[in-house]
C-alpha cells in the first residue's frame, strides 16, 4: 500500500471538515488515507477527538430492540453507530448483554 501525504494546508481542511462534524471515516475517504491516519493529524493539530455513541433519545428503542431480539450490529446499523457504541450505551444502563456468536434458529 502506498503512503499518502497531506500537505500542510490539506491538513487544515482536514481540522475544518472536522470541526464541521465530518466523520473520520469520511474524512479518510475524502483524503484517501485511512481513518486512523486522519486521526493521527487531528491529535498532532491537539484536536480533541469524538467518540460517537448511541444518542440518549435513542437509548430506550434499542434497548428495547436487542431485548426483543435484533444483535447488536442490527441495532448499531439501524441507529448508525458501531456494535460497540450499542454495547457500550446498553451496559451503561444495566441492559444484560447476550454471549456472542450465532443465534439459535426456532425450530418450526
Amino acid at each position: 500500500m502506498t503512503q499518502t501525504f497531506l500537505s500542510p494546508a490539506q491538513v487544515d481542511e482536514l481540522v475544518a471538515l472536522n470541526e464541521a462534524d465530518a466523520t473520520l471515516v469520511k474524512l479518510g475517504e475524502r483524503f484517501g488515507v485511512h481513518s486512523r491516519t486522519a486521526t493521527a493529524h487531528l491529535v498532532r493539530r491537539s484536536v480533541p477527538i469524538r467518540r460517537r455513541g448511541l444518542d440518549e433519545c435513542h437509548l430506550a428503542e434499542a434497548a428495547e430492540l436487542y431485548v426483543d431480539g435484533l444483535s447488536l450490529m442490527e441495532v448499531g446499523l439501524r441507529f448508525g453507530v458501531s456494535q460497540q457504541a450499542v454495547r457500550h450505551a446498553l451496559a451503561n444502563v444495566d441492559v444484560p448483554i447476550r454471549a456472542s456468536g450465532r443465534r439459535a434458529r426456532a425450530s418450526a
